[in-house]
């Protein structure tokens, strides 16, 4: 299932996920090119985490086709997909009761790394998420924001070409959300390729070249941010201004 096209890293063709008679994801097509910040853009209920678990291989899709450098048909072709991506899941997958290098040691470990290649990639991933200093530490004496940033240090260890947020900014703080902006963006310009699902416009306009927006299993639109605010963003707005006198009047009136 290797791509054709080198400029592609990965190609989504009509790809499908049903949950008993209710489909979650229905017949999606779209391209993520190497190096794009693509953002998933929809609401809860719209397909996008159960898009990312088949992209990660952790879902089969019940029809369509996902294509990555590399990967072929077959088990071969599964185990290369997992290798080549890197998902941040949007529940936290952490122990709190081990040091945050620990938790980082245990993943590296499941991804085949050992060794003085183990080590640096967790010191690198720890120091690319700013927490090389709070290493030894148990990770439930982190915050939210810490925790967060500590999850994606996790999905970077095998060094993947194709990076999956689900919502990595659930619940945070703005100041913890800046950081994990910063933390992305330095991926970005590092050239890692980025699939990020977000509620929130304003998340994609920072981060993404390209944004598909999806909502009932489809895909509504696909392009970039300023062309999407173009042609739907510039709605005609009616301003109500009440004086305090009329507020006054309005509250005496209902009583």
């Amino acid at each position: 299932m290797a791509s054709d096209t080198a400029g592609t890293m990965l190609e989504v063709q009509n790809l499908t996920r049903r949950y008993g008679a209710r489909v979650a994801v229905d017949s999606i097509s779209f391209n993520v090119q190497r190096g794009e910040c693509v953002g998933l853009l929809g609401p809860n209920g719209a397909g996008k985490t159960s898009t990312l678990a088949m992209l990660s291989g952790i879902a089969t899709p019940d029809a369509g086709q996902i294509r990555v450098p590399g990967a072929q048909a077959g088990d071969a072709g599964l185990t290369a997909l997992k290798r080549s991506v890197g998902l941040v899941p949007q529940d936290l997958a952490l122990f709190d009761e081990l040091a945050a290098r620990h938790n980082l040691e245990l993943f590296g470990g499941l991804q085949g790394l050992s060794g003085a290649t183990l080590q640096e990639r967790v010191r690198s991933s720890l120091q690319l998420v700013g927490l090389a200093d709070r290493a030894g530490d148990l990770v439930k004496t982190y915050s939210g924001g810490m925790k967060r940033r500590l999850n994606i240090a996790g999905a970077l260890l095998h060094d993947p070409a194709l990076m999956l947020l689900d919502e990595p900014t659930v619940g945070v703080d703005p100041q913890s959300r800046n950081a994990i902006f910063d933390n992305l963006e330095v991926l970005k310009r590092g050239g890692k390729t980025l699939l990020y699902t977000t509620h929130y416009m304003e998340e994609a306009e920072r981060l993404c070249d390209r944004v598909l927006i999806m909502d009932q299993g489809r895909i509504l639109a696909d392009d970039s941010v300023p062309r999407l605010k173009a042609e739907h963003g510039n709605l005609e707005q009616a301003f109500l201004a009440l004086t305090g006198r009329a507020l006054r009047d309005g509250e005496e009136g209902a009583q």
